[in-house]
């Protein structure tokens, strides 16, 4: 476990260190066809120092990597692990603290997101006036500039889902998701119904658990799990925290979140019946929501 940073530093290491090790390359002899210093392949195999995309290509020379899927899936982890990632993101990066740049790393790379939310909208799938609501009442004392970048960043993230290929979603979600008015009722509405336009995307699968069913697994812990093309070693599960997000890599913990992912998925109500309860509350209007008052 670790920060997002460490932890691709230290899969895309153990990647390369794999790849060596197929050719029957020591370190000295991978580091003498770069041009390099031993000690230069030992801190990048270790994860104890960042890559650039352009040094990986190099080494994939040197090993004979020629799948240009591999190999663009390791330049663009290199990339991210180097502080990378979206490119829009670095306009930015002066505002984004750095969990929330590693997740945007994340998101914008990996191939699909299985993410568990109990409180509110996941924000792939939120609506301008949705992300800002939530995000002027997460972060205390936003000036109005600093609330329209944070609100735009959120809004940028959505282009992996029209990107080619796309970022293949699948959120299960608690029925308090709908249910707590954030923003107001109109707010909420448009928010409603932008989930069954998104929804209606191929590669977006949106299920809710209702009320009905009490405790579950995950009720008291949101959670996300990517998964990258070619390379299921570079899978990380994101839980976040009040101030901090929490990478987990471990194969257990990975095993542990993706069991518990295929648990809420079964006990949640199937696409179209969990399409239908959505649709069923944005025509109800405001008197399905608990709150008494506007959010």
């Amino acid at each position: 476990m670790g920060h997002g940073l460490a932890v691709r530093r230290r899969k895309l290491g153990g990647e390369l260190r794999r790849l060596r090790d197929r050719t029957g390359l020591t370190s000295g002899e991978a580091a003498a066809l770069v041009g390099w210093h031993q000690s230069k392949v030992s801190r990048i195999e270790t994860g104890r120092s960042g890559v650039k995309p352009a040094d990986v290509a190099r080494l994939l020379d040197a090993y004979g990597v020629h799948d240009r899927q591999l190999r663009a899936v390791l330049e663009a982890l290199a990339d991210s692990a180097g502080g990378g990632g979206a490119d829009w993101a670095r306009a930015y990066r002066g505002l984004l603290p750095p969990q929330y740049r590693d997740f945007i790393s994340l998101e914008s790379q990996a191939r699909s997101a299985r993410t568990l939310e109990t409180s509110v909208v996941p924000g792939l799938l939120q609506t301008p006036a949705y992300a800002r609501a939530v995000t002027r009442a997460a972060i205390q004392g936003l000036a109005p500039d600093e609330l329209d970048s944070l609100v735009e960043v959120r809004i940028a993230r959505q282009e992996v889902l029209r990107a080619d290929p796309p970022l293949a979603l699948s959120a299960v979600l608690d029925e308090a998701v709908l249910r707590r008015r954030v923003g107001g009722s109109a707010a909420m509405r448009e928010q409603l119904r932008h989930l069954l336009a998104i929804a209606a995307l191929p590669h977006v699968r949106l299920q809710i658990i209702p009320f009905r069913y009490g405790g579950y697994v995950g009720l008291t812990g949101p959670f996300t799990l990517f998964s990258f093309p070619a390379i299921s070693d570079l899978d990380v599960v994101v839980v976040d925290h009040l101030t901090s997000s929490l990478y987990l890599e471990r194969r257990e913990d990975l095993e542990a979140y993706s069991a518990a992912f295929q648990t809420v998925q079964a006990l949640a109500l199937s696409s179209e019946d969990s399409l239908d309860l959505i649709a069923l509350m944005a025509r109800e209007g405001p008197g399905h929501f608990m709150a008494s008052g506007e959010a």
